[in-house]
């Protein structure tokens, strides 16, 4: 596979360096394309190819993943109409753009699929969608195999992305935040703020890890610690009376607009 990258941005160079930093893909197999001189400088140090040409970098190429901001796609799109894309393999991450805004500019074998992981995909630890616009079993599975080398895979269809993009893609932002108010409620109660973050980071890693092995309901977990009388049951009573789960919900629900 030769890859190419359009967008060394936040989520573009995470995407870049986790495929690099896991094997998935070879440094001279890999094309990372951006305006920014600066964004290319670590991936150049690599002995990945850079430019700032998106139509060179997608000559390159049999699969693109076009990883830019949502109003900056057109524009993307307006440099590469006359790259000859039959048979290739295009990949958005852009969230919020529409597969009709696609594909006016791709060939009629061209494969679209979207593709929406979270900035985890740097450490190998994404939450990744996949959703096929049109693209056969073969090229679907491709796409599968190179994002499962950096994070959990999940296929689903087109209509359930933006709840995807939610639940993951924004929801790492939502857990953080969670982390976030967990520290300073530490530091409240005495705690230095780097061993505050030390253990909240730990105490939620430890949670999801119990789940995911146990392949438990989060509640049955939570029953194990919650002693009759006892603290946990008091601070989870005193959060919900906080509108805790309607928070987190509410959250959800508009970020998946």
């Amino acid at each position: 596979m030769k890859l190419t990258v359009i967008g060394a941005g936040n989520m573009g160079g995470a995407t870049a360096r986790g495929l690099l930093s896991s094997g998935a893909i070879a440094p001279q197999d890999l094309t990372v394309s951006d305006a920014n001189e600066k964004a290319l400088a670590f991936f150049r140090e690599k002995g990945v190819h850079t430019t700032g040409d998106n139509k060179a970098a997608v000559d390159a190429s049999d699969t693109i993943i076009i990883v830019v901001k949502p109003w900056v796609v057109p524009l993307v799109l307006e440099q590469i109409k006359n790259c000859d894309l039959s048979g290739k393999t295009v990949i958005c991450m852009a969230a919020g753009v529409k597969p009709e805004v696609l594909e006016p500019y791709l060939a009629a074998d061209t494969q679209l699929v979207y593709v929406i992981p979270n900035t985890a995909i740097e450490i190998g630890q994404a939450m990744i969608f996949v959703s096929p616009i049109h693209s056969t079993d073969d090229a679907t599975a491709a796409v599968v195999d190179l994002f499962s080398k950096v994070g959990k895979v999940k296929a689903i269809d087109y209509a359930h992305l933006g709840g995807g993009i939610s639940l993951a893609s924004c929801g790492i932002a939502y857990a953080m935040r969670y982390i976030r108010a967990a520290v300073e409620g530490a530091v409240e109660m005495g705690f230095y703020p780097g061993e505050a973050t030390e253990i909240v980071c730990q105490t939620v890693i430890g949670a999801a890890s119990l789940i995911d092995a146990h392949k438990s309901h989060p509640e049955a977990e939570i029953d194990k610690v919650t002693t009759p009388g006892g603290l946990t049951i008091k601070g989870l009573n005193a959060m919900e009376e906080a509108g805790f789960t309607d928070a987190v919900i509410k959250g959800l629900k508009a970020g998946s607009k």
